[in-house]
């Protein structure tokens, strides 16, 4: 591949109705490093068709299925083919789609969860190896500045040996059954053939519990986990409350919901450590609260010259200039360019900051765990066992 030149990328869902399509390719162009130039929007194939005259495409690189793409694409020229491919569909089509492109020869941008299962999750990850593609998964949090900066004070040891963390991301917009009055986003969400054996905990609560892991770098020992179905009818649950044991002593907090009425997106993060803690809230994103024992807290601000270097480096504009979601995912994107291209430089060598694979099937063996406890009367659930570095 030519390092003077954007990758070319393709995206598989995100047509018309869509959410998480939008801010994908906004991401994705924010830095200049790369360009749309295909795509399988939609299963419906004239939505699929509109969407790429929206976005300006070639209509002989717009397709009616991601088959006919990946077939397509694979039998370009070097100079015109793909380098990567990002998958924005509901959950039941990320193993399907990843593994075929995995197999094609291009590399994967891939919304969360990864997979319907963690049987499809260490399937998936087995193709990654084989193929040797870079795979990364979109847990967009991890990209903002100042989650990167808790993570220094964490791993550094500022606050200490950490002894809890509480994790939280309410919502309210599925308080009523709206999946019934035509609510596209609602209606996969809530579909167990679409969404796996869970709505709340896989479509929201894994990100919370991804956020502890990135940020202090602990893994759960066994959790137990209740759920429920608030709203009547609903197959799957809508609210989520786990507590958690970490290996190495400490404890958990994770409650997630989306029939919280008047909570827009609030996920946060406490940890607390034997010298201090730290606290992030989503809504208020370029703050870190910072308390020492025996200190004041202190409002540490994305942008300032005091932060540390992954913290900088995640940041576009100077101090006082609000940065948030899109940016995030921006980072994300970054780094997984950089990695493609030191793939074709000198075969992949180098540290990447975004979430990957592995990160995929510790999210599939963590909600694997939940539901078993959660339909346990014994609760107490051991983690899987992953035969994979965790």
């Amino acid at each position: 591949m030519k390092s003077n030149r954007k990758l070319r990328y393709g995206m598989i869902g995100g047509g018309e109705g869509a959410f998480i399509g939008a801010v994908h390719r906004l991401a994705a162009s924010l830095d200049g490093q790369m360009e749309l130039v295909a795509g399988a929007f939609s299963s419906d194939a004239k939505n699929s068709r509109r969407t790429g005259e929206k976005l300006f495409l070639d209509p002989r690189r717009v397709y009616d299925s991601f088959e006919t793409m990946a077939r397509v694409e694979a039998a370009m020229p070097e100079q015109d083919r793909l380098d990567f491919v990002s998958i924005v569909t509901p959950n039941f089509l990320h193993a399907p789609v990843a593994g075929l492109f995995l197999k094609s020869g291009f590399h994967v941008v891939c919304d969360k969860p990864m997979t319907l299962s963690l049987r499809e999750a260490l399937e998936l990850r087995r193709i990654v190896q084989k193929t040797r593609r870079v795979f990364a998964l979109t847990h967009n949090y991890t990209g903002y500045p100042m989650v990167k900066e808790a993570r220094d004070w964490v791993r550094s040891g500022k606050i200490g040996r950490v002894l809890k963390i509480v994790a939280e991301y309410p919502q309210g917009w599925l308080l009523d059954r709206i999946e019934k009055q035509g609510h596209k986003q609602a209606a996969w969400r809530s579909d167990p053939k679409k969404a796996g054996n869970s709505c709340c905990l896989g479509d929201i609560g894994t990100h919370a519990e991804n956020l502890g892991r990135y940020i202090t770098g602990l893994k759960i020992e066994k959790l137990c986990a209740d759920f429920t179905s608030f709203v009547p009818g609903r197959k799957l649950e809508d609210d989520a409350n786990l507590l958690i044991q970490y290996q190495g002593g400490a404890r958990g907090v994770l409650h997630c919901s989306q029939v919280s009425c008047g909570e827009e997106n609030n996920l946060n993060i406490r940890v607390y450590g034997t010298l201090g803690a730290l606290a992030w809230h989503q809504e208020h994103p370029n703050e870190l609260k910072l308390t020492l024992k025996g200190q004041p807290a202190r409002i540490l601000r994305r942008g300032n010259a005091y932060l540390g270097s992954a913290a900088k480096a995640g940041s576009r504009l100077p101090f006082g200039h609000p940065e948030a979601f899109i940016e995030a995912f921006a980072n994300i994107y970054t780094e997984v360019a950089a990695a493609i291209r030191a793939q074709s430089r000198r075969g992949g060598a180098g540290e990447f900051d975004f979430p990957t694979v592995d990160d995929g099937v510790y999210g599939m063996a963590f909600l694997d765990a939940a539901v078993r406890s959660a339909q346990s009367r014994s609760k107490w659930t051991p983690f899987p066992k992953l035969p994979i570095k965790q």
